[in-house]
Formats: structure tokens, C-alpha cells, sequence
């Protein structure tokens, strides 16, 4: 099962991602550190939420790359 966000963190996430689109990679600690810089907040995990999210979006946001052929047969 998935994590269940407040609105308001999506909201905040996906603002700060579509205005940042390259700060933010899919490593979950370097955009906690980007998150430190950009916004002000005294909740660790508010900002830690936040930074999941944004994690998300960037992993979602990626072409999506095959390991394997899809007509692979095996003998």
C-alpha cells in the first residue's frame, strides 16, 4: 500500500517541483538538503514528507527504461 499525503503537502511538492525542475533528482537525502535551502519550515518531518514527495514526482517523472526485451523466448 502507498503513503496518504495531505493535500497540502502535494500542493507544496508539486509547486517547488514544477519551479525547480533540475534542483531535484530522485535521491531522497540530496532533496532533503535542496528542501533545507529553498523553504522555511520548523517540522523536520513536515519537510522530510515533503521531500518524499518530491522524490516521487521526479522518479514518475522519468522516461521509462526496459532491462529486458519484451519478446524474449526462452527455450
Amino acid at each position: 500500500m502507498g503513503n496518504v499525503r495531505p493535500e497540502k503537502v502535494k500542493r507544496v511538492a508539486r509547486d517547488l517541483f514544477t519551479k525547480y525542475p533540475s534542483k531535484f533528482t530522485t535521491d531522497f537525502e540530496q532533496n532533503k538538503e535542496i528542501l533545507k535551502s529553498i523553504i522555511n519550515t520548523q517540522s523536520k518531518s513536515l519537510r522530510n514528507t515533503i521531500a518524499g514527495y518530491i522524490t516521487r514526482l521526479a522518479i514518475i517523472s522519468q522516461p521509462k527504461t526496459s532491462d529486458a526485451p519484451l519478446n524474449e523466448e526462452n527455450d
